[in-house]
């Protein structure tokens, strides 16, 4: 089988079971940043020299390639047919828990920190603010087509993981917090 297909060289897609739109569809452009999103936790995965966190990030992999999955699934009797993953209130649990245990590291925040740091914690907050792209995608094309509750709220919550990851990561590597002063500094 190649890899290449040729037919979206006019512009369109197939979606999961729901035939073809257009690939600047909301809900292509939606499943797309969950994509590139989970490319990013793939460089933060090999950034990162902390084996506990590297498994975190790796479970993460795998629920964000079920939330594209979901994404692209339109059909709910497809996605049901099919076993298309979808996250659950107990994911979002998973990654409560995971930020209540982390925090305890580095110290409480005092002010607005500023992205940055070792190569892991800059790589942690790029992933951070391409999770809240994909919140604001998912958000919208859920004012298109329902999603679940789970869908919106596992990325809100891994947008919080991943910024306390980054600052775990620093704080590993024996850097500051660059706080912001605001202003300019």
């Amino acid at each position: 089988m190649k890899i290449y297909t040729r037919r979206g060289d006019r512009g369109e897609t197939d979606l999961f079971g729901d035939g073809r739109v257009a690939k600047d569809d909301l809900r292509v452009d939606a499943y797309g940043v969950v994509d590139e999103l989970n490319a990013l936790v793939g460089v933060c995965i090999e950034a990162s020299g902390h084996e506990d966190l590297r498994e975190m990030l790796l479970t993460i992999q795998s629920r964000l390639f079920g939330l594209g999955g979901y994404l692209a699934t339109p059909d709910v009797k497809r996605r049901e047919r099919s076993r298309v993953p979808e996250p659950t209130a107990a994911d979002i649990e998973e990654l409560e828990r995971q930020i209540d245990s982390l925090e305890q590291e580095p110290p409480q925040l005092k002010r607005f920190v500023l992205p940055g740091g070792c190569a892991a914690a800059a790589a942690m907050h790029v992933a951070r603010t391409v999770c809240r792209r994909a919140e604001r995608r998912v958000v919208s094309l859920n004012r298109e087509s329902p999603l679940s509750e789970a869908s919106l709220g596992y990325l809100n919550r891994l947008s919080d993981l991943l910024f306390v990851m980054a600052r775990v990561e620093n704080r590993r590597a024996g850097l500051p917090d660059i706080e912001w002063e605001g202003r300019g500094g």
